[in-house]
């Protein structure tokens, strides 16, 4: 538990290229609550984006949930971006395989909003709705918030 957390932690000091250029990787860290699920579920972690075009790129993340029972969120979404200058908005779609309760997998249904916040730092937060496969258990709508840097 203690490498995991601190997993968690060097993930929310991670850098990355412009989240501008088409076709470069953006890394940040990411937190989110894990609601729906029986109990508040806390996860901290990563996320990377890949751009492969003006509108359209890929997300996977790996959430650390901190919550007896459970231990990984790991998900892969398709965004498309509606560039707004400052404010960009993007729905999403993907898969998604986690432990909260028992391993299982599902789909990711949502979006977001990302916020330039200074040439180098833009903020994000999103909505996920994580309909899983595993028969008749709660599907976690999970609200998070990040952060990317640019150098």
């Amino acid at each position: 538990m203690k490498k995991l957390f601190l997993l968690a932690v060097a993930a929310l000091f991670a850098a990355s290229v412009s989240a501008q250029d088409m076709g470069g990787w953006v890394l940040g860290p990411k937190m989110g609550i894990y609601t729906n699920t029986g109990d508040t579920v806390i996860g901290v972690g990563a996320s990377a984006r890949y751009r492969l075009d003006s509108n359209w790129r890929i997300e996977p993340s790996v959430m650390a949930l901190l919550h007896k029972g459970c231990s990984v969120d790991i998900s892969c979404d398709a965004h498309y971006v509606f560039d707004m200058g400052v404010v960009r908005l993007y729905p999403a779609a993907g898969i998604t395989a986690n432990d909260i309760g028992k391993f299982a997998f599902g789909f990711d249904l949502g979006g977001g909003v990302d916020f330039n916040i200074a040439d180098v730092c833009e903020l994000n937060a999103g909505l996920t709705w994580k309909p899983m496969f595993d028969g008749p258990r709660s599907n976690p709508v999970v609200v998070s918030i990040g952060a990317m840097f640019r150098f």
